[in-house]
């Protein structure tokens, strides 16, 4: 029994990484593995995170700033105590304490303004990593639509090989029933040969596909991956001919990211232009400090009286006068003691005037209006380029159907001179190249009405892309 269930646990351990490398992935798992892993939405995650910083930054400048200063160290020579600013010829050593703080009350509100700049940026970055994700998300559709076109394909191809094998095996019953020439044998096996030939084809743009895919989504090409197959239909009541222009865009330009970005960067380039202002407006700031130092050569010094006895004769008559006199003696000071007895404080405010300062403030202006003027271009290019890639979607879905119409109808006519052409080369009334002929205009033509149909299906997806919808295969 415990070998059993050693076998058991084992087999278990070996096929569970079978089963995770069997693992089907779905649009929208391949949309969301890409979006985690894409180096430019990690980029734009700095961004944002960048722009966050420079927002707070311009958050905390309204704030009271406050420094602390400590310094220490000796003097030689002729140097001041700077204590008792009296000179001496020594060596001195010295430190001091400062703690200061200051506030600016007026700066022509470019503390404001610089603060909803760098909220608009923060919003912009934001919408920049949306585009992207949304870009990814398009980019991964029409890789994993390769995917599914080269699979079918290469469905294709091996149910032409099956039809010549079923050919070969006809052809030869027909030969024994004396209705064909032996030689047709060789060109059903020529047939076989081809066949297979574009099978390999078939399944190296298959490979191809998945490469693609996998490379868009950063994933290891030599990592087991495959996709599933939903059934990917033409969404029903869909007519490019009826779509319009203005209305894509009216929705497209409200929907995509990087249009709001654009609208944003707009505002923030005008508030830019107010920032720069502000240096033409005199800045009014508010501050005080306070400080304390100590020096190794202070002295305290106590002073004791004292009455001195004097002799003297007045007028022949011997006196004695009690004279006062003072007695000073220096003591050390104590560190802790000149700190405290040292302690200065100081308030005050300063307001600077600007009158000249090599016309900075006016070329600044200049250059925020440029700013605005550059932005504004940029917009409208941006603007101009949406117009354009909705107007070459809606051509392309309104070609493509047409080519799947068309294509459509000559699969219907390959199918019926195939379903003849099968009749007849059963009774023998045609050779077995005339069969493969017919088989082989069949084949290209399910081809084209594949790659027609997955081409339409494209170009549906782009346009509902720019309609604001979630690209989905269901």
């Amino acid at each position: 029994m415990l070998r059993y269930l050693l076998i058991t646990l084992t087999v278990l351990m070996c096929s569970s990484p079978l089963v995770a490398q069997d693992k089907l992935w779905t649009l929208q798992e391949c949309i969301l593995y890409a979006r985690q892993n894409s180096i430019a939405v990690k980029r734009a995650q700095n961004s944002i995170a960048s722009a966050e910083i420079s927002r707070r930054e311009a958050t905390h400048n309204r704030y009271p700033s406050l420094n602390a200063t400590v310094s220490g160290g000796f003097q030689f020579g002729r140097t001041i105590d700077p204590v008792s600013n009296s000179f001496n010829n020594t060596t001195i050593g010295f430190n001091s304490y400062n703690l200061s703080s200051g506030v600016v009350l007026y700066n022509g509100n470019s503390i404001n303004n610089q603060i909803q700049l760098t909220k608009l940026d923060v919003e912009a970055a934001r919408l920049d990593a949306d585009f992207i994700s949304n870009n990814i998300s398009l980019e991964i559709a029409v890789g994993y639509l390769n995917v599914l076109l080269a699979e079918e394909q290469l469905e294709i191809v091996r149910k032409r090989l099956e039809q010549s094998q079923e050919q070969l095996r006809q052809t030869d019953q027909l030969i024994q029933a004396g209705s064909l020439p032996e030689n047709e044998r060789l060109n059903s096996l020529s047939q076989i040969a081809l066949d297979q030939q574009s099978i390999i084809d078939a399944e190296n743009q298959v490979r191809i596909a998945y490469l693609g895919i996998q490379q868009s989504m950063l994933i290891d090409p030599t990592d087991a991956f495959r996709v599933t197959k939903p059934l990917v239909s033409i969404p029903s009541g869909f007519d490019p001919d009826q779509l319009s222009l203005q209305e894509i865009y009216t929705s497209a330009y409200n929907t995509q990211a990087n249009m709001k970005a654009n609208e944003l960067r707009m505002q923030s380039a005008e508030v830019g232009v107010d920032v720069a202002k502000a240096s033409f407006y005199p800045r009014l700031t508010f501050g005080g400090g306070i400080s304390t130092n100590y020096s190794d050569v202070a002295r305290q010094f106590t002073v004791e009286p004292a009455i001195v006895e004097q002799n003297v004769t007045i007028n022949g008559e011997p006196f004695v006068f009690g004279i006062e006199s003072f007695t000073q003696t220096a003591l050390d000071y104590p560190y802790a003691d000149q700190l405290s007895d040292n302690l200065g404080q100081n308030i005050g405010a300063t307001l600077s005037i600007p009158i000249y300062n090599g016309y900075s403030s006016k070329l600044g202006t200049e250059r925020a209006r440029l700013n605005v003027i550059n932005q504004e271009l940029q917009n409208r290019e941006a603007e101009q380029t949406l117009l354009s890639n909705i107007q070459t979607a809606i051509t392309n879905a309104r070609a493509s159907k047409r080519s799947l119409e068309a294509s459509q109808a000559a699969q219907e006519a390959a199918q019926a001179a195939f379903q003849n052409a099968q009749k007849q080369f059963e009774l023998g009334a045609i050779n077995s190249l005339d069969f493969a002929t017919a088989r082989l205009n069949l084949d290209q033509a399910q081809i084209s009405v594949l790659r027609d149909r997955y081409s339409y299906i494209f170009n549906i997806k782009q346009i509902e892309f720019y309609q604001g919808k979630t690209i989905t295969l269901d």
